[in-house]
């Protein structure tokens, strides 16, 4: 859950729903991914100021909800997460770099949202935690009704 950050200054909950596709939108988020960038968010937050509150990946595309301070643009916390995330992953994962045959593992585009502390953080929370299973049960249910 977010929690208040205290400066000397400032008082701040800085929430942001984030969307990154994978390039080429390739379905390289398979369960080593995934453990690798839950990974990779760990020390991501022990390096800078920037907290993963949940993250949830689908086939082609990861959510994010993180929580950063003022001092980071959105555009600074996406660069951050992408550039030290699609390094990593290449180095934990070398096999995704083979299903990316241009040698990066992010589009150039994403998705970044505000989110409120008191409004639909919880909303999107569960929103970003359940990322993928609805797509999955109406999937199924589509391949089984044109069969």
């Amino acid at each position: 859950m977010s929690k208040f950050i205290h400066k000397s200054h400032n008082v701040t909950v800085l929430l942001y729903h984030l969307v990154f596709p994978a390039k080429y939108r390739r379905a390289v988020f398979d369960k080593g991914v995934d453990r690798a960038l839950s990974d990779i968010c760990l020390e991501i937050e022990k390096r800078y100021q920037i907290h993963f509150l949940e993250i949830g990946t689908d086939d082609d595309h990861v959510h994010f909800l993180v929580q950063s301070v003022p001092m980071y643009s959105v555009t600074k916390v996406v660069t951050l997460i992408k550039s030290l995330s699609a390094r990593e992953i290449f180095k934990k994962c070398p096999y995704v770099k083979k299903q990316l045959w241009g040698g990066e593992f992010w589009t150039d585009g994403f998705y970044a949202s505000t989110v409120g502390k008191h409004g639909n953080e919880k909303m999107i929370s569960t929103y970003v935690k359940n990322q993928g299973q609805e797509y999955t049960k109406l999937h199924e249910s589509y391949q089984l009704s044109v069969f």
